[in-house]
């Protein structure tokens, strides 16, 4: 059994928050095993509840009493400083019941202190902190743009999960409504299914507790920047909370011309049955979100170069945007989920975690190139006569509406049992998800006009946009044989069954295997449009099993030695609700197939105030997908990939003021087989030999009226190859953030944070032809109450 990460929270270093009044006489003794009991049960009502292990904490620190005959009182104040050690995070999903110290798996968390210091507001904010993870733009005939990224070089753009459910949704996300975000490293498909070949992004958000608390937020800045957040949680009895988060938020960015986002949300959510057998919570989530696309800058070959390089690195304005008056992403996400908790027995823990998500989205941009007339003219004696084009002839990219709906139901059951002297934890459960994907095509009454490299304008005289059957001709052209179609459907459906054991062999070894088995269908259609071209109707239908076994070596609660060997696959029409075609007729419908090996370390030091991590990896890909640069369709192929290194953390508090949280990976990335018998030998596209990053801050005279909290960090990648013949390469990323804060009392605190003080030409999103230019240097206020 793990070791419960509240009891490691009572240790006497990390001194409990507020006022703590305890009344005592007589008090029972306790044995250390029943209180490790009690400690583990208190965690299970906690996350039955919905509660996360930080509210947890809170609500301990509340002040309590405990009277006796003899009425005798000790009182004791003090303050807690904020747990940062990652290690004592937990999964926040039933299928990994374990914390981030006893995950058999390199685990990057991010918690909810370091989200509030560096004043996080986005998925891609908070990731940031993460080694390894490159955001993709994936842009094309209707593709990705919303988040999409790549965790040890490998697509994730499907194995992003809230609490344990798979989010399909095509959207930037918002954090406001999040506790913390885990990153779980290696193929994850025997707990998650299909896909996560690089890993999987967890994003567990906050939920009801015990209590009441209010707290908002209002943040403005460079950019026009402006925010205000709300969060409210009032307990209704001594079972029932309800909690809504808020958000409403409106900015520019800064660095950038034409592009801003404007977006609101909402996350009301209700738990009842808090630290009862049974409990159940049910939350809602919507996020409209109104924002320009940016496909940002492209990559070029000047003359006499062997490397092509983004074209700003040769004087382009960073501000430049190429796009046109009609460009727009309008996106409007609802997701309902519902998480039922019972514990029926004092062994046994039954879980049924139910989501519905509903999708639409209305999508129009450009598609602007700088092809070898316009670089020909860019590096002569006369640069400001270079055009670039915005769509490279009649059609794509189409402006397109998509529906999208999806549902997802997740049963499992946690049974600790004992076999003779050898305990078990047996996991196991079944997961049926379903994604409804229907999208329209409109074409435009005639090509979009180029325009100026260096001072370019948005204005498109005469452009308007058509239905279908006024110019079906305009349609853009779907590779693999479709043509040029008004209407695109996808669907799929994956039915897996999961299981696995962990058995103590001794108290201080243990050995887990487990599996999952799935059955996926999907199809997609293609119709309408050019009557010459008949309608496509291809069907898929795979099955697929993924195994893992991990041994782990505890000789203590505080350190874990572990090896973990898993499988993932992921089918080419894992994709349906961003790319354009979900497979394509050009390939055999052979999955990408991943396998791991990894031996790691994590230890808990100074009593729990600092964790350290270390993983040993090797990452072996067959198969592999490619995603096109001009429509971001997804394909396999033959090629097979190896990526192997080393992965480092360390974090929490160094001392009662002073925290940090750091990360170093060393990744040695390499094409092992292609049909491209030049690409062999070279490093895979998009990952960095080496990354880092650093955030720490230092709290001076700490809960008195003079107290200061100040710090910062760096976030270092270096740069990479942007495609298979490594021809192609994005310089190094140095963002250099601060913070500064005051806190007036107990529950009013000002900030001030400065991004990218440097002002350094980075580059957060990268793709094989385009990069877009980071956000240039800018400061945000922020003022926020606590009660």
């Amino acid at each position: 059994m793990s070791p419960s990460p509240i009891r490691r929270y009572l240790r006497p270093a990390p001194i409990a928050t507020g006022m703590i009044t305890l009344l005592c006489s007589g008090l029972p003794f306790e044995p250390a095993d029943a209180a490790s009991d009690r400690d583990k049960d208190n965690l299970l009502s906690s996350q039955q509840a919905g509660t996360t292990q930080a509210e947890t904490s809170a609500q301990n620190n509340k002040t309590t009493a405990i009277k006796s005959e003899h009425e005798e009182h000790l009182t004791v104040q003090a303050h807690r400083p904020s747990d940062m050690n990652i290690l004592h995070e937990s999964m926040g999903l039933s299928r990994m019941p374990q914390d981030a110290m006893h995950t058999p798996q390199a685990v990057n968390v991010v918690p909810q202190e370091l989200m509030k210091q560096q004043n996080v507001k986005s998925l891609d904010e908070a990731l940031r902190n993460v080694p390894g993870i490159t955001a993709s733009v994936g842009e094309g005939e209707g593709g990705m743009s919303g988040d999409q990224f790549l965790i040890r070089g490998f697509q994730a753009q499907n194995d992003i999960y809230e609490n344990g459910l798979r989010d399909f949704g095509v959207y930037t996300r918002d954090s406001f409504y999040y506790d913390h975000v885990s990153v779980i490293k290696g193929p994850s498909s025997e707990v998650f299914g299909n896909g996560t070949t690089g890993g999987a992004i967890n994003i567990v958000t906050k939920a009801p507790h015990a209590g009441n608390s209010y707290q908002a937020g209002f943040s403005g800045g460079s950019g026009s920047y402006y925010r205000g957040t709300l969060d409210i949680n009032r307990q209704l009895n001594e079972t029932t909370a309800v909690r809504i988060s808020a958000m409403g938020n409106e900015n520019n960015v800064v660095g950038r011309d034409q592009v801003h986002s404007h977006r609101w949300g909402i996350a009301p959510s209700i738990t009842f049955g808090m630290g009862q057998d049974i409990s159940y919570t049910l939350d809602y989530f919507h996020q409209n979100d109104n924002r320009i696309p940016d496909y940002g800058v492209w990559v070029v070959n000047k003359p006499g170069a062997s490397v092509a390089k983004p074209i700003t690195e040769y004087g382009i304005n960073r501000k430049n945007w190429y796009g046109t008056t009609f460009d727009h992403d309008d996106i409007s996400t609802d997701m309902i989920t519902g998480r039922l908790t019972a514990k029926v027995a004092p062994w046994l823990t039954l879980y049924n975690d139910t989501k519905g998500g509903i999708y639409h989205r209305y999508y129009s941009a450009s598609q602007p190139n700088c092809n070898v007339k316009c670089q020909k003219a860019f590096f002569s004696s006369n640069p400001s006569s270079a055009e670039i084009s915005r769509n490279g002839g009649l059609g794509g990219p189409n402006p397109y509406r998509q529906s999208d709906w999806s549902i997802q139901d997740v049963f499992s059951a946690i049974a600790r049992f004992k076999t003779g002297s050898i305990r078990h934890e047996v996991i196991s459960g079944f997961d049926i998800e379903h994604i409804e994907d229907h999208r329209q095509n409109y074409p435009y009454n005639h090509t979009r006009g180029g325009t100026n490299l260096v001072n370019p304008s948005k204005d498109v005289p005469g452009l308007e946009r058509l239905t279908c059957a006024q110019n079906p001709g305009g349609l853009a052209n779907i590779p693999g044989g479709v043509g040029r179609k008004c209407y695109k459907d996808g669907n799929a459906t994956d039915i897996g069954f999961f299981f696995s054991d962990q058995v103590w062999l001794t108290n201080w070894f243990s050995i887990k295997g487990g599996f999952r088995l799935d059955q996926w269908y999907s199809s997609y259609d293609a119709t309408g449009g050019v009557a010459t071209t008949p309608d496509s109707h291809f069907t898929q239908n795979q099955f697929t099993i993924n195994p893992t076994v991990s041994l782990m070596y505890t000789p203590t609660d505080d350190i874990m030695v572990y090896f973990n060997w898993a499988e993932s696959t992921t089918p080419t029409s894992l994709y349906v609700t961003n790319s354009n075609a979900p497979f394509m007729t050009s390939t055999d419908f052979k999955p990408e197939r991943s396998r791991l090996y990894e031996f790691g370390t994590k230890y808990n030091a100074f009593n729990g105030r600092m964790g350290f991590t270390a993983a040993f990896f090797r990452l072996e890909k067959s198969n592999s997908t490619i995603t096109d640069p001009a429509t971001g369709d997804v394909s396999s192929s033959s090629d097979s990939q190896r990526n192997q290194g080393i992965e480092l953390s360390a974090s929490g508090n160094i001392t009662r003021n002073w925290s940090i949280i750091g990360t170093y990976a060393f990744y040695d990335s390499r094409v092992t087989d292609s049909k491209s018998a030049a690409n062999v030998g070279k490093r895979i596209q998009y990952v960095p030999k080496n990354s880092a990053t650093l955030w720490s801050t230092y709290t001076i005279a700490p809960h008195t009226l003079y107290n200061l909290n100040f710090g910062g960090g760096i976030t270092w990648r270096e740069g990479v190859w942007l495609n298979a013949p490594n021809t192609a390469r994005v310089p190094a990323t140095v963002d250099f953030d601060a913070v500064i804060s005051h806190d007036f009392g107990d529950h009013w605190r000002i900030a001030m944070n400065g991004y990218n003080l440097a002002n350094r030409l980075n580059y957060s999103n990268l793709f094989s032809n385009r990069v877009t230019p980071s956000l240039g240097r800018s400061f945000l206020f922020n003022l926020s109450a606590n009660y």
